[in-house]
């Protein structure tokens, strides 16, 4: 027969379990709103049972229980439902950085506010017709030049808040990446004080809900993907690259910085370029690099195309005063040498040239046919751009097909119908903005035609890569020969501002040009209904054909991103919720179903402690009064 003792340790071990029973659901409850708390569940196994081999089949009893044992504490929690929580997290972090900062961005159109650059714009054109009409009107002088210092003000204005945003992003983009570093490294440390736990054969249900809550916030600012198929090394991953390994944790820096003085993220250890395609950290990087650099370009665009135009016309054209060849707005240089050449590696000697603007000596018929054949190459964002002609083709045709080519070079005809090409922006940090790289004909239209190049094919090709380029253009700087501009400083959105002598003398307004080299006459307003005619004229804003369109693209553009951006960052919300909320129900702490657990485990508890009395009634009967 069993032991007369085997009773009482069946009720202790009844006691020890239903005890932690208990305390499982004071921890519970008392954290039940601890930020990343997972429900635990006491799990009772029964005690490894006895079995009496020396005694006969027959007289044993088989295998004799031994009360209850607690086989495990663990947590309640779907890995499933945590790997969609954590990719979630990474969209919804992603849209709500572009949603709350594409507003910003949309506050800087002003749209339609009176102080929007498009307004201040427009009553710049109206001063300039109202000029046309009474150009011997001083009063008409003074409203050009106080609609020009206001148009001005208000594209540097614009310029100073997107630089202002785009500063801000940076700010934000360098402290996301110190939390990532810091999220990684406190997730390494409790990957080894877990590793240790399980060792222990213990089940670190805390310290492992502490790492899923880290992993999570985690994902919300960098796109991450978690591997657990080993499970002696928890690992995180970002574009396929490991970040958290066991104890070991990657991290992140800034790289250097470019023309602007942006640095992009990179790998601390090998360098390499980061560009996350989700969460905090891709959407300001998207932001910062993409849509901010990209409206700035796009105001810089404006400004300049704005800026040369307005003065080449104010240029031909003669003031009140009786002088010509002066700039409405002042231009910034961004160089000094007349060739363009510049020093781009800074060992002292030039080795570039930086040309913005090619215009050729030859004036052309928009509508008349080129009767050649070729193919045109223009520096792009990827390389070179070709764009081939043929005899049937008009001037204005291979005009259009080099504008809707995607190069970084657009062509138009001036007043004259010479062909002009310029530069814009570059898509590529590792090329300066506003700067034509590469110009090559396969033919004669460059070179005889348009009168641009020396000569046709690679030897007579324009190309930025070395001093004096410039020679390399059809009697540059010589009368009937090609002309051209320097590069301008950087950012001319930045800097635009009416010329001294203009805002000295309103009388050196030009509104009319005269006739045979002579001064206009005081009812010439000519200059100025060109000037005005600006607005809807075909010139080329980058890729937009006028400035309305310019405008009209803009707001478009912002309007249509920020819409995008709100309704994806109210779906993905949505969605994240309801995971939250799913996950909630499955690892949540419910108050109701602890307090019937607190009340079962309870009366197991009284139940034990009743048997253990009992067991202690009979003992005593054994041992104090049998044989008395």
């Amino acid at each position: 027969m069993t032991s007369s003792f085997a009773g009482l340790e069946i009720a202790k071990r009844g006691l020890a379990a239903h005890n932690q029973g208990l305390l499982t659901v004071g921890h519970n409850l008392t954290n039940a709103s601890t930020e990343g708390y997972s429900r635990q569940k006491v799990e009772f196994s029964e005690m490894d049972p006895l079995y009496l081999p020396a005694l006969n089949r027959e007289e044993t009893p088989g295998m004799i229980g031994q009360g209850v044992v607690v086989a495990s504490i663990a947590r309640v929690r779907d890995d499933l439902l945590e790997g969609r929580i954590v990719a979630e997290s990474g969209l919804e972090g992603y849209w709500q950085t572009r949603d709350r900062n594409v507003a910003s961005l949309e506050a800087t159109l002003n749209e339609p506010a009176a102080s929007s650059v498009r307004n201040l714009m427009d009553k710049f054109w109206d001063s300039w017709q109202e000029l046309s009409i009474r150009p011997e009107d001083g009063a008409a002088r003074e409203a050009v030049l106080s609609r020009g210092q206001a148009l001005s003000e208000g594209i540097r204005d614009r310029y100073r808040r997107l630089t202002d945003i785009r500063s801000t992003l940076d700010g934000d983009l360098r402290g996301t990446v110190q939390q990532v570093n810091d999220l990684t490294k406190r997730i390494a440390e409790l990957n080894t004080e877990i590793v240790k736990s399980k060792a222990l054969g213990d089940n670190p249900n805390d310290l492992m809900d502490q790492r899923d809550l880290l992993v999570e916030k985690l994902g919300h600012l960098v796109p991450i993907q978690v591997d657990q198929r080993d499970k002696d090394e928890f690992m995180v991953h970002v574009d396929g690259l490991i970040l958290v390994q066991g104890k070991q944790a990657r991290s992140f820096e800034m790289g250097q910085p470019d023309q602007d003085g942006y640095a992009a993220p990179v790998w601390s250890d090998t360098k390499l370029a980061l560009a996350p395609k989700g969460g905090t950290l891709g959407a300001l990087l998207e932001l910062r690099d993409g849509d901010v650099k990209q409206e700035i370009a796009s105001l810089d665009t404006m400004a300049l195309t704005f800026t040369d135009l307005v003065n080449e016309t104010h240029r031909a054209a003669y003031g009140a005063n009786g002088k010509t060849g002066l700039d409405f707005f002042k231009e910034w240089p961004f160089i000094n040498n007349l060739q363009g050449n510049y020093d781009r590696n800074g060992d002292g000697l030039y080795d570039s040239s930086y040309i913005y603007r090619i215009t050729g000596g030859n004036g052309l018929q928009a509508q008349e046919q080129i009767g050649l054949s070729g193919a045109i190459k223009l520096s792009g964002p990827r390389g070179d751009v070709e764009i081939a002609y043929h005899p049937t083709d008009t001037v204005a045709d291979l005009v259009s097909r080099i504008n809707n080519a995607g190069a970084e070079v657009t062509a138009r005809l001036t007043r004259e119908g010479r062909l002009q090409l310029r530069a814009t922006p570059a898509a590529s940090r590792d090329n300066p903005s506003f700067v034509i790289r590469h110009v090559e004909d396969s033919g004669q239209f460059l070179a005889g035609y348009a009168g641009i190049l020396k000569a046709s094919g690679a030897a007579g090709a324009y190309d930025w890569a070395k001093a004096d380029a410039v020679q390399g253009l059809r009697a540059a700087g010589a009368a009937g020969g090609a002309e051209y501009a320097t590069a301008p400083l950087s950012h001319p959105s930045g800097w635009l501002d009416v010329a001294a002598e203009i805002k000295a003398d309103p009388g050196s307004i030009a509104a009319g040009f005269g006739l045979n080299g002579r001064a206009a006459e005081a009812g010439d307003g000519s200059a100025a209904l060109a000037i005005a005619g600006l607005r809807t004229q075909p010139v080329m804003v980058g890729s937009l054909r006028t400035f309305d369109d310019h405008f009209a693209e803009e707001v478009a553009r912002i309007g249509l991103k920020g819409e995008e951006a709100g309704r994806a960052s109210e779906s993905h919300s949505r969605i994240g919720k309801d995971l939250r909320d799913l996950r909630s129900s499955l690892s949540g702490v419910n108050m109701d179903e602890e307090l019937a657990n607190m009340i079962k485990f309870q009366h197991g508890y009284a139940a034990a402690a009743k048997f253990a009395t009992t067991i202690n009634q009979m003992l005593d009967v054994l041992i104090n009064r049998l044989g008395v």
